[in-house]
């Protein structure tokens, strides 16, 4: 078979994965979170308790994401600012707070099982590997190169860097156009139904649910990362 064939063969040119929920266990940053949000209450000494500050935090940050407008994007670490203020009781400058706030992180995030080893089998094959997630920019990638899969991503995609959030086609658009690759020859990974499934659907992709609710815009559906190397390797119908 020559190459020409081989590649006409080949079901998949892309697979692009969503962060949060897919490659960041979403419970390992609630930890990092919550020891955050204690550790701040010890420095500045404010009278709370841990619960009653980390529904303070989670309520800001909340309110502030659901302000935006559409699919504009928001950068989180003006969202934990503002949840950093709404603690003490006033604002405290962004350098006092971020170092301790990436030690947290640093200290309690952790990838979802079987991510890493998938990501790192893909990159193995004759595929582009992609991210395409709602995350700040330098955070996101910074998490990935945490995990030891920063380099192996052919591309990452941020909506910091789009200036929109999914579904907005123009954040799977932008993947797509980077990585050179048709829309119906690519997967897309994620945890959203409506963000990541349904918006990468609406864009040409095939949708693959790993922990999203099914739809009509499921092509996939996975219980494990390691599963989407069945779906790229043909062993999966939909």
């Amino acid at each position: 078979m020559t190459g020409t064939d081989a590649e006409t063969d080949r079901e998949w040119d892309a697979v692009f994965w969503d962060i949060g929920g897919v490659v960041l266990d979403l419970e390992s940053v609630r930890t990092a979170h919550a020891a955050f949000v204690a550790d701040l209450l010890d420095r500045r000494d404010v009278d709370a308790t841990p619960e009653d500050a980390l529904e303070t935090w989670r309520a800001t940050v909340g309110d502030y994401f659901r302000e935006r407008e559409g699919t504009e994007f928001r950068a989180a670490r003006e969202g934990y600012h503002r949840g950093v203020a709404a603690i003490v009781g006033e604002p405290v400058p962004r350098e006092e707070w971020r170092p301790p706030f990436r030690t947290a992180v640093r200290e309690s995030i952790e990838p979802v099982p079987g991510a890493v080893e998938a990501i790192e089998s893909l990159a193995e094959r004759d595929l582009h590997v992609g991210v395409i997630s709602d995350v700040d920019d330098e955070e996101g990638k910074w998490m990935l190169e945490r995990f030891g899969v920063r380099e192996t991503f052919d591309s990452i995609t941020t909506s910091e860097a789009v200036g929109r959030t999914k579904p907005d086609p123009a954040m799977f658009e932008t993947a797509l156009e980077k990585a050179g690759v048709p829309a119906e020859r690519s997967l897309m990974i994620g945890d959203r139904y409506d963000h990541d499934v349904r918006g990468a659907a609406e864009a040409g992709l095939h949708g693959v649910a790993f922990g999203a609710e099914d739809g009509p815009a499921v092509a996939y559906r996975i219980e494990s990362p390691l599963e989407v190397l069945e779906v790229v390797d043909g062993e999966r119908e939909t």
